[in-house]
Parts: structure tokens; sequence; C-alpha cells
């Protein structure tokens, strides 16, 4: 590790704090329908999108109604993206002359775009068309990431409501968060990518002379366009088959250092939103301290683990002052690729711009550990407040039994009801990682498909249901996971991890709702100081350990013990 590693990590911090707490603002008068600086050209629009929907936006939706629509809504999502993949040979802008997609890749591509996912079992230069990349995936992209900050806000109002019957309009929801939010954002980072040299066009390829004289083929497509919504909406889904680690995704450092600023900083400012909307700040720092105590141990961790290197380098006359670069762009160098992978699965975006499976046993583990946590460090966009909040009710719960009060949070007494939902969504991930990695590992459908044997292939195996479950998306690699058997099951947990996990939460809000929000005496506890940032901090890290310790004692963590050892695999 290095001073300059440090220092670009801490600026990268500092700048998205610095931004998100502006966003924060202006996200908070969108959702609560102030006039805001994009008004005048945006509002226009906003009534004309209702008008043409027949959305009445002053009706609001009680929270049955409310997930009703959201399921409808993603449903729909999900048939048409399917038929766009299954009818690409059919249709527009298809210069490379591409049939349709598989049905079983194109269920799980389907489901895992419509599900903030982005698992991507193909190469997407040699797959899809630019019709599918622009109108199925890119679409799907702003739809996915609105919905998750829609789901946010339901919840939010829980909160801050008192004695209501709903819980907002899912649609105008929708609406506001892609008209004020997502396109504005969007489109100023992606002219910035490619003014930095990412590409933008409607053609299928050039044809280039290398140093040697022979000729190659690059792909090219609409580039910029899909990389600015696929990291603002922490999608994480790849033009290319290398996402990330590609130089025309991501050609320089700079465009790595937006990258990582974008899958941040609507995240980051969705928990001050909160804190504004709820109507106390000091819950927003609150979150944010946890957040930032996780995610930073994770980058540290990560960034330590590659930095050591490995003593099998050493004994190949590797020096081990340069620390373990299999897998990484030497563009972006040890810290940045430490950061990267702690970021992108501490949110959900699953965008990568180094191969996990090539990091250190260790290095690798705490990317896969911080999808298993929940991804709510911060989390998707929407989804990572959500989860949080949900952990937090646990973590009230656990201090009401620790004391014999009734718990309570921003003022709703959390009762037996609450505390059900929440541990019904906090068991979806577990159920479904664990559930299907096991069935995994002794099928020989699941077991064709791992490529290293020992614990890394077990690591393969589970690092991909924990993706999947987790809707983050990044690949271990290493696991041929584009047949029939990964691509339905994975399509399965997916679906699991997104709306198993939704639906309780909605329960919750529309409870909370419709309790009175009470004044603290002195017997609450405060949940904007130091005791509940330790509290939450580690109810979710007992979670997270006891649920999947035994196995990650199996894979990462017996690898690491073995390669210490001088074995790999």
């Amino acid at each position: 590790m290095t001073l300059n590693g440090w220092m670009q990590i801490g600026i990268l911090f500092f700048v998205v704090l610095l931004t998100a707490i502006p966003l924060g603002a202006f996200m908070a008068n969108v959702y609560a329908g102030k006039r805001n600086l994009l008004s005048p050209i945006l509002y226009p629009i906003e009534r004309s999108v209702y008008a043409l929907a027949g959305v009445e936006p002053g009706r609001e939706q009680g929270w049955r109604s409310y997930a009703m629509a959201m399921l409808a809504f993603n449903a729909a999502g999900l048939t048409l993206l399917y038929t766009i993949l299954r009818l690409q040979g059919y249709l527009p802008l298809n210069p490379q002359g591409f049939s349709g997609v598989a049905p079983d890749l194109a269920f799980n591509t389907a489901v895992s775009f419509v599900t903030n996912t982005n698992w991507q079992a193909y190469g997407g230069e040699t797959t899809m068309s630019h019709f599918s990349q622009m109108a199925g995936l890119t679409v799907q992209n702003f739809l996915s990431a609105a919905t998750g900050l829609a789901l946010a806000m339901a919840l939010v109002r829980g909160f801050s409501r008192s004695r209501a019957t709903t819980v907002g309009n899912f649609w105008v929801d929708m609406t506001r968060s892609v008209l004020y939010i997502l396109l504005p954002l969007a489109f100023v980072t992606a002219v910035a990518l490619i003014a930095l040299g990412t590409p933008q066009t409607l053609q299928a390829s050039v044809d280039a002379t290398t140093l040697e004289g022979a000729k190659q083929t690059i792909a090219l497509g609409p580039v910029a366009s899909q990389v600015a919504i696929k990291q603002l909406g922490t999608n994480g889904g790849g033009f290319f088959n290398s996402n990330a680690a590609h130089p025309f995704e991501n050609p320089s450092e700079l465009t790595n250092f937006i990258q990582i600023w974008q899958m941040l900083v609507i995240a980051v400012a969705v928990v001050f939103v909160f804190g504004r909307l709820v109507g106390d700040r000091r819950q927003a720092w609150a979150i944010i301290a946890v957040i930032g105590i996780l995610l930073i141990t994770g980058v540290a961790v990560t960034y330590a683990a590659e930095a050591a290197g490995t003593p099998l380098l050493k004994s190949v006359g590797i020096n081990l002052a340069d620390g373990n670069m299999e897998g990484k762009e030497v563009r972006f160098g040890l810290a940045l690729s430490a950061l990267f992978a702690a970021v992108t699965t501490g949110l959900s975006c699953g965008a990568v711009n180094a191969m996990h499976a090539s990091f250190t046993p260790l290095g690798g583990l705490v990317p896969m550990f911080l999808i298993q946590l929940g991804e709510i460090l911060p989390g998707g966009v929407g989804s990572g407040l959500y989860g949080i909040l949900i952990m937090a009710i646990i973590a009230v719960f656990v201090a009401g039994l620790m004391v014999g009060r009734t718990p309570e949070y921003l003022g709703k007494k959390i009762e037996a009801r609450e505390v059900k939902m929440a541990m019904l969504a906090v068991l979806i991930l577990p159920t479904a990682i664990l559930g299907f990695s096991a069935i995994a590992v002794v099928i020989p459908e699941g077991l064709a498909g791992i490529l290293n044997p020992g614990p890394h292939g077990l690591s393969e195996v589970l690092y991909a249901y924990s993706s999947a479950t987790g809707n983050n998306g990044s690949a271990f690699a290493g696991l041929s996971a584009n047949t029939p058997w990964y691509n339905t099951t994975l399509g399965f947990a997916m679906l699991l991890g997104r709306f198993a996990y939704i639906v309780p939460m909605l329960a919750i809000a529309g409870s909370l709702a419709a309790k009175t929000r009470v004044e603290a005496s002195s017997g609450t506890f405060p949940t904007h100081g130091p005791l509940f940032i330790g509290l939450l901090t580690g109810v979710i890290l007992i979670l997270g350990g006891l649920q999947y310790f035994p196995a990650l004692a199996l894979g990462p963590i017996a690898e690491q013990v073995l390669m210490l050892a001088g074995k790999t695999f």
C-alpha cells in the first residue's frame, strides 16, 4: 500500500460527500413535489407523461396497491425485454447480424436487467445488437434504478407520516426519478465520457492494422450512453464482455474516477434525502457513519491483501513490493482496483475494472462478503437505503430486548409485525445464496460449470449466487454460467433477491405509515449517536458472519491458508 494510493481513495470519498449533500437536497425537493431547478424545463414533460399514461398524480396508493403497480410494471418490462432479445435477429439496428438470443439466456438476461442485477452470461460485443443494447438493456437500466428509488421513498414516507393509509404513488415516484434525477445526470456524464474517449456510435466495428501487420476488428457501438446509466443506476452491465476493464468503457484514470463517483453519488445522496424527509438530518449522518466504517474497512482489507501479494510470486522472481497485479489493469493499479471492487460490491452495481477471481483469496473474499451483507454499503440506488433501514429496525429491536422496552425508531413503535417482516426480508438472501450453492456443488449440471478445483471452485459458485441474489451482477470469473442450469437458477435467485425482499419491505412501510409518530422521551433510545452506530454495525456484521462463515471457511478462507502454504488452484 502507498500514500499515493490512499490519497486517491480519500479524494474520491471526499468528492462523493461534497456532491451527494446538495444532490440529496435537490432530490428531497423532487420527491416532495416542490419546485426545483429543473422544473421550468421538465414539469411540462412530467404533466404530459401523466396525461398520456392516465395517471392522477394527486391520488396516492396504499402499500398493497403500490406493490401491485410495481410488480405489474416490472413484469411488463421483463416480458418486453425477453421478447426483444428473442426477436433480435428481426429487429433494426443490428449491423452485426446477430441472431436471437437462446431462450434460457434471454430469460436470464431479461430478469437480470429488470432486477437491477445486470449479471451477464454473455459477451456484449458478440451477442447483443445495438437495438438490444439501447432499447432493451439501457432502458431497463433507467427503469430498474428508478424502481429502487421509488421503493425507498415509500419506506421513508412510512417513517415520516402519521396515521396515514398511503405511501405515495408508484407512477409519480418512477416518473420523477427518471425525469429529474437519472436522465439529467446520465446525459451530463455521458457527454463527459465521450469527451474522455468512450465511443458513442451506431457503427458496428472498425478495422485496424496492428504493429505486426495483422488485421484486427474492433467492436464499437453506443457505449457512453450505457456506461453512464449503468454506473449512476448501480446497474453494472457492461457494453463489452470485460466491462469497466475495457479501454473503450473506461479509457483512463480520470474516467475510472468518474465511474466510481457515479456509482456512489446517488446512493449516498438518497441517505441525505431520508434525513431531510424525516425531519432529522442526524439520522442520515448516523447511517453514513455505518456505511463509511464498513466500506472503508472493506477497501483497506482488499487493498492490503492485493498489495501483500502471495509467497508464490516471490518464488518465480516477482518482487512482492509490486503486489498482486494479476487480473488488474496497469492504468488503474492496486489502489483503484481495490477501491472499485469494494465499491461495486458494497453497492449493487457489479461493474468491474479487474477480475475478482485473480485477486488473492482474502482480497476476493471481501467483495463476496460485502454482497452477502445485503449490499447496503451504501447499496444500490434506493435499494441500499431500504436495506439498511430494515437492518436499523432489527438493531432497535435488539436494543429493546436489552433494556426491556418497546423499541422505537424515528418516533414509530417497532412491534411484532415490523420485526417479522424485517426478518422475512433479510432471510431471503441466505436462503437463496446458500440453498442454490449447495445444490450446484453436488449435481452434475452445477459441477460442470466449475473451471477450478478445490476451494476456489466453491468460491466461484458461492460468488455467482451471492451476486445474483444480492442483485449485484459482478462475476468471480472462472464459472461457465451460460448453461440452462445456471441461467435458470441464477434467474430465479435474482427474482427472489429483488421482489421477495421488496414486498415485506413495503408491508413495513404501510404498517409504519399508519402508526402515530410519537415524540422522543427520556426513555427513547437515541438513533443518531455513537452507540446506535456501533449497534447497527454489529448487527450487520453478526448477521452476515453467522449466516455465511461456514461456507466462506470452506471457500476463500481455506484457499488463503493453503496459498500461504504454497498451494494454488
